[in-house]
């Protein structure tokens, strides 16, 4: 049995990591701030301290065998018109944790990252390999936060793996998303079936795509949760490893709407609108650096059982 720091772990994917931790045996800590997270996606079993990631020096000790880094702000739009919030928090934010970690001899971190860092793809499926070159202060600060760990990694044996996610949807445990505000597609829908929306707003759809709509990698975030496991057993002194998670298959948003009404039964009214800007047409990992090197197959691949998981937790949440 380990011990393990879970920063932002009443958050969405942090929660549920934070519950897989210890389903596994692993003794969990959470450490969040609450700006974004919820008391209630703490899961039951883990300690938790209200406080924030750039104090973690007052938390982290020896006892600890590593720490999974999630606490970010993470709202693109937010990121555009206030970057100085997102410089401060989730690059002043790691670099407090990391030096933290450094005091405390802490030297295992899993961090959560993002697909944003690549920006616009010169190609799809998007490798680990291909340029990094993020289009808003969001993605920017993920992959400042990228190059930090790998600085640390070189210079003082940090053992460090970097998880790229692509669209994460679903939900476990009694864990789901609950942003605040939602912008993620899948439980915008949801809210349109449950009538908390009038409609869903379908951004272009003249994209060179099959049926003219974006198209996007879903991952459930049962299958991220354990990747994570798998990246706390695969880190290594002094080596800094990124791996993007992502089925490897595209949905396009209108197979997203489609599958929400069959699932749930309810028609889900859309409204065209005009393409936002940045948009790229498609986005799809290749992971085949996680299935290599974290031994990490994603075993919830399918459409339809992600928005199953998502509209029992939406139902429940709303009920």
């Amino acid at each position: 049995m380990s011990r393990y720091l879970v920063t932002g772990g009443a958050g969405y994917v942090g929660g549920v990591v934070a519950l897989r931790l210890l389903e596994s045996g692993h003794q969990v800590t959470v450490l969040d701030n609450l700006s974004t997270g919820f008391r209630e996606g703490v899961p039951e079993g883990a300690e938790f301290i209200e406080g924030d990631v750039r104090d973690a020096a007052k938390w982290l000790d020896p006892s600890y065998d590593g720490v999974l880094h999630f606490a970010a702000f993470s709202q693109v739009g937010e990121s555009v018109t206030h970057p100085e919030k997102y410089w401060e928090n989730n690059v002043g934010g790691s670099l407090a944790l990391l030096a933290a970690m450094r005091a405390a001899r802490v030297a295992t971190l899993v961090f959560s990252s993002t697909a944003a860092t690549y920006g616009e793809p010169a190609r799809t499926p998007i490798a680990e390999t291909d340029p990094a070159v993020p289009t808003h202060p969001y993605g920017a600060s993920k992959l400042a936060v990228d190059h930090m760990i790998a600085g640390a990694a070189r210079a003082h044996g940090l053992a460090a793996v970097s998880l790229r996610y692509f669209n994460v949807a679903g939900a476990y445990g009694g864990q789901g998303e609950r942003h605040d505000p939602e912008s993620h597609l899948i439980p915008l829908l949801l809210e349109v079936a449950l009538g908390r929306r009038e409609s869903i707003a379908v951004y272009g759809e003249d994209y060179p795509t099959p049926d003219g709509t974006c198209v996007r990698d879903y991952i459930h975030v049962a299958d991220l949760a354990e990747a994570h496991l798998l990246a706390l057993a695969a880190a290594r002194p002094g080596e800094h490893l990124i791996c993007n998670l992502g089925n490897g298959n595209g949905f396009s948003v209108r197979e997203v709407v489609d599958t929400v009404r069959r699932v749930t039964g309810h028609p889900v009214p859309e409204r065209t609108a005009p393409r936002r800007a940045g948009d790229p047409a498609v986005l799809v990992a290749s992971a085949a650096t996680a299935r290599d090197r974290l031994g990490w197959e994603p075993r919830r691949p399918g459409l339809s059982g992600i928005v199953m998981d998502a509209w029992e937790f939406a139902r429940g949440r709303y009920a």
